[in-house]
């Protein structure tokens, strides 16, 4: 009734209220009227969060593909090296086999030969 009343008989009080931003309700809509508050408060504040949230998101994301093209980095230097550890273990083991070949080769003493006659280098000279 004094809700009624108000705005029925005093429009300007509730025309300055408002200008005012002061909401006048009866007892019966109040709740729903702060629920409301409420929810546009809330909704306000996700918005100023939601610019927030964005830039970490951007920033995050930078940050995924810098961590991206740093793995693939290390997986070229772990390729690298897996390959360098293959072509050692490809020389050791030819090694490995050259020695065993000169190992079982039968070294047996040759007879020493006569030294053959050596042609010297140099011009002789005339006298």
């Amino acid at each position: 009734a004094v809700y009624a009343e108000l705005h029925s008989n005093f429009p300007e009080v509730v025309r300055d209220g408002f200008a005012a931003r002061v909401w006048i309700v009866s007892p019966t809509t109040c709740m729903a009227t702060l629920n409301t508050m409420r929810a546009i408060l809330k909704d306000a504040r996700m918005r100023e969060q939601a610019g927030a949230i964005r830039r970490e998101l951007a920033l995050l994301h930078g940050d995924v593909e810098r961590l991206g093209a740093r793995v693939g980095h290390l997986d070229k230097h772990f390729q690298m090296a897996a390959k360098d550890i293959t072509e050692i273990k490809i020389s050791a083991e030819k090694a490995g086999k050259r020695a065993r070949r000169l190992d079982a080769f039968d070294f047996e003493e040759v007879p020493g030969e006569a030294p053959a006659d050596v042609v010297p280098l140099v011009k002789p000279q005339d006298d």
